[in-house]
């Protein structure tokens, strides 16, 4: 009977799916999805351990009509923008490490908490509990320099609201 249950969810699942529904994800290399980041990754300020280096990402499973992706940090525990980039180019599908950690061409650097337009690495206080630092990619139908560069989080998640064909997300922690 457990096989029925099984057969009964997948089929739920793709008979829920819109047609065309794409199959967006969001990898990386430097750590599993919930598990630790290195310590590169991490803020470089003080003692936070890092050298403020954004992790490796790739997107791929994207829906047709992507004209651009987007990248967004965000430390769920602290309520902490650690990184908004956007107007990244369709054709670009790997950042490598370090992508968002100085000024480029290839992105739109949004402003994050820490008062910078650049990635700004993990720094937990010292004996909290590992933070969760979500990584946001958005699959947008937006042109590459269609968006103003040093949006916040929420000025910036308000002007794709209707231009996000998928998103995906991974959640690293870090704690000190």
């Amino acid at each position: 009977m457990w096989w029925r249950t099984g057969f009964f969810a997948v089929l739920v699942a793709l008979l829920a799916a819109p047609a065309g529904a794409s199959t967006f994800t969001l990898e990386t290399s430097a750590f599993l999805n919930g598990g630790n980041l290195p310590r590169t990754d991490a803020g470089s300020a003080g003692a936070c351990g890092g050298r403020n280096i954004s992790p490796p990402l790739r997107f791929s499973g994207f829906p047709a009509g992507v004209r651009s992706f987007a990248v967004v940090a965000y430390d769920t525990d602290a309520h902490f923008v650690h990184w908004v980039a956007y107007g990244i180019g369709a054709e670009v599908t790997t950042l490598p490490p370090g992508f968002g950690s100085t000024a480029s061409p290839s992105f739109a650097g949004g402003a994050n908490d820490a008062g910078t337009t650049l990635y700004w690495g993990p720094c937990p206080p010292i004996g909290d509990p590992p933070h969760h630092y979500v990584f946001t990619a958005y699959a947008l139908d937006l042109a590459p320099a269609r968006l103003p560069p040093g949006l916040s989080r929420a000025a910036f998640l308000r002007a794709i609201a209707t231009h996000t064909l998928a998103q995906a997300e991974i959640t690293g922690r870090y704690s000190r």
